[in-house]
């Protein structure tokens, strides 16, 4: 018997993560030799957004009026600002939450987990999203175990994928799961997916909050920023800020979502990065400029954060 995949078509929601799904959900039912497809796939949209009978070439179902699925699909959005985006799409969440009571299972992908989140069904289970959307998930919602360096998360029956190709790692999960392996085993080769890459760590980038008001933070971090290849300790350029050493950490983990030693961790890992993309410099010439003493301590923070030794990356990252 088909199962029954209801894929979501919500406010701001991104084309391509749309399109990657229902292309690999389709060529599984090609790839078939069942006389029944392995999938009825069906679009759901709530009341409110229905505006013509069709979508991507299938009919438009709603959310008001639908039936118990066995699974359920939740896209990438394109937009930053994830408050506004539940808000617009809070008609979903009740669906999502009665859905899985009756049963269904639930996906996420990308940018996508933060409205499963907002259905409180990620709470206490495993989760993952976009590498540079992990910070601001795991500020709106705590109660969920994120794990940024994982491609792809599976708790029960709640899974979700981070950012890029790692839609296309839970999608194969998937038909794994329903269609065996044969058929998932033809889908990656068919996408070119690679079926060993199992961190999104690699594609990271560290992106430093400027947007706050707290003026004393932003002298901080203007001087990590400029002088963290020659900073050997932070007492040196916080004794000039006119407040207490505890009370500033407290402040700026509270602007920033990390103290100010991993701030300036991040800001060498990210430049260190550059030189292995960019540059012919050896891995000690690269230390010697991002700051680092110790060359065992640098290259043990840059696997922490990055997820591969600084040779491994510059072989995979490297500019041509």
């Amino acid at each position: 018997m088909s199962k029954k995949v209801g894929l979501i078509v919500p406010h701001d929601y991104k084309l391509l993560s749309i399109a990657a799904i229902l292309e690999v959900f389709e060529t599984a039912n090609k790839l078939s030799k069942e006389t029944e497809k392995p999938f009825e796939i069906m679009i759901f949209q709530s009341a409110e957004q229905i505006d013509q009978e069709s979508l991507f070439g299938y009919n438009i179902n709603s959310i008001e009026a639908s039936k118990i699925l066995d699974l359920i699909l939740i896209p990438a959005f394109t937009t930053d600002n994830m408050s506004e985006m539940i808000a617009k799409n809070k008609r979903f969440i009740p669906w999502l939450q009665n859905q899985h009571k009756a049963g269904a299972e639930l996906a996420s992908f990308c940018t996508g987990a933060f409205l499963f989140a907002a259905s409180g069904l990620l709470n206490e289970k495993l989760a993952t999203t976009h590498v540079d959307a992990c910070s601001a998930f795991t500020k709106a919602f705590p109660m969920v175990k994120l794990k940024p360096e994982e491609t792809l998360t599976a708790d029960g029956s709640l899974y979700t994928s981070g950012g890029s190709t790692s839609t296309f790692h839970l999608l194969i999960l998937l038909v794994q799961k329903y269609c065996g392996n044969e058929i998932a085993v033809q889908i990656a080769k068919i996408f070119s997916i690679d079926l060993n890459r199992y961190k999104q760590s690699y594609f990271s980038t560290f992106r430093p909050n400027h947007l706050h008001n707290d003026t004393l933070v932003a002298m901080l971090q203007q001087k990590i920023e400029s002088q963290y290849h020659s900073i050997e300790k932070l007492e040196e350029i916080t004794k000039d800020i006119p407040t207490s050493a505890r009370n500033m950490t407290r402040r700026f983990k509270q602007v920033t979502g990390i103290p100010p030693i991993e701030y300036l961790q991040n800001i060498r890992v990210e430049s260190s990065k550059k030189y292995l993309e960019q540059t012919q410099l050896s891995i000690s010439e690269i230390i010697e400029k991002t700051g680092y003493n110790d060359p065992k301590a640098f290259r043990k923070v840059f696997y922490k954060m990055v997820g591969m030794k600084p040779i491994e990356y510059r072989e995979k990252f490297r500019v041509q």
